[in-house]
């Protein structure tokens, strides 16, 4: 059977999803303080992680506006260079795109690594070099890209599938 993408999930008119969403907020700013800084123009964050289950329980287009609003207040919190909205765009584009492919889905290694496969080509790969390359007025090389992409995907994928589970365990998603 053919599997359409959900673009429509959860209401923020929904207490508990509003409630939820602001917890997730405060973990995914909470978590991005520990992130590992690589060099100026790269680092390693598990802030993810709190985008990947808003998507997982309230849909794309939450977990698009929770992703967006977290950056941002990550951005108030601990500014680490000047506020580029591309950056943002990115952090949109990653919560929907995590719900487009995880949202009341079969929890797979194989829908989550095709999941992490599309949204590190869309983000990280494509996006990121373009909105360096616009802030910095350089061109950014793409194989440091490339190699810390490679080295992270099996973590990513790693860590998306337990998070997954642990939510389905709970009966958080709906």
């Amino acid at each position: 059977m053919k599997e359409k993408f959900n673009l429509k999930g959860a209401s923020l008119k929904d207490v508990r999803t509003l409630t939820g969403s602001a917890l997730l907020i405060a973990i995914a700013v909470i978590v991005d303080f520990f992130r590992i800084v690589l060099s100026n123009i790269m680092e390693i964050s598990f802030g993810f992680l709190a985008i990947v289950m808003a998507a997982m329980m309230y849909g794309p287009l939450i977990a698009g506006l929770i992703a967006g609003v977290s950056d941002i207040i990550q951005y108030i919190i601990r500014p680490t260079g000047p506020f580029f909205p591309g950056f943002t765009l990115n952090a949109i584009l990653s919560g929907i795109i995590y719900g487009l492919f995880l949202y009341k889905k079969e929890l797979s290694i194989k829908r989550i690594s095709l999941c992490v496969l599309f949204e590190g080509i869309v983000i990280t790969l494509l996006l990121t070099p373009i909105w360096l390359s616009i802030m910095y007025g350089a061109k950014i090389f793409a194989i440091p890209r490339v190699i810390k992409f490679i080295a992270i995907f099996p973590i990513k994928v790693t860590l998306i599938y337990a998070c997954g589970k642990l939510i389905e365990k709970q009966k958080l998603v709906r």
